[in-house]
């Protein structure tokens, strides 16, 4: 892959993946081992963690589309090879979070993905990507308990900025159903 041409993002547009549509690979325990590897490298390239985090969701069966996506982030790195993580000294101490959620969005079974980074003083200090609903909020929390152990005060009250575009969509246009995925969730349940 080091001679493959690069790639101007880790996905395509619209990831999704499929757990049942697509070949099944030759050789399972390469595509393990990749998915492997991506996972350590998303400690110095947090860019890539949402499409790592969407790989690992297939690693018990990992089809040939399974495998173009991790060739592709592959093909990412390798044009992207200067990015990275710059830690610098600052003077403010504020604690604050990112956030973005997708809302049963998964294709096979209607789980939420969650992403998220946390930085303190302008340097990220926790990032992730869980195919659930919570963690971010409770991370800040973690890090704020934590600082407090350490006696290491912040500038400010942590913030947690997140994506709320259903809401804003809501609030304009009532009528668009598209947006409300949680409703059908909820009808499902009951």
């Amino acid at each position: 892959m080091d001679q493959a041409i690069g790639s101007p993002t880790p996905i395509v547009i619209s990831p999704n993946l499929y757990q049942h549509i697509g070949c099944a690979i030759e050789n399972e325990s390469e595509y393990r081992s990749i998915v492997g590897a991506l996972q350590y490298v998303v400690i110095t390239r947090p860019d890539i963690t949402f499409v790592v985090k969407k790989v690992c969701q297939f690693m018990h069966r990992p089809l040939d589309q399974h495998f173009k996506a991790i060739k592709r982030i592959l093909r990412y790195l390798q044009s992207t090879m200067e990015y990275g993580l710059h830690f610098t000294t600052v003077a403010n101490l504020d604690l604050v979070g990112y956030l973005d959620t997708n809302w049963g969005t998964d294709v096979d079974d209607r789980r939420s993905t969650i992403g998220f980074c946390v930085f303190l003083g302008g340097n990220p200090v926790a990032w992730g990507s869980k195919k659930q609903q919570i963690v971010s909020r409770s991370t800040v929390a973690w890090l704020e308990s934590l600082l407090s152990e350490l006696h290491v005060s912040t500038s400010r009250k942590a913030t947690v900025r997140c994506d709320n575009l259903s809401a804003v969509v809501v609030s304009a246009n009532p009528v668009l159903h598209s947006k409300f995925m949680h409703f059908e969730l909820d009808l499902f349940f009951v």
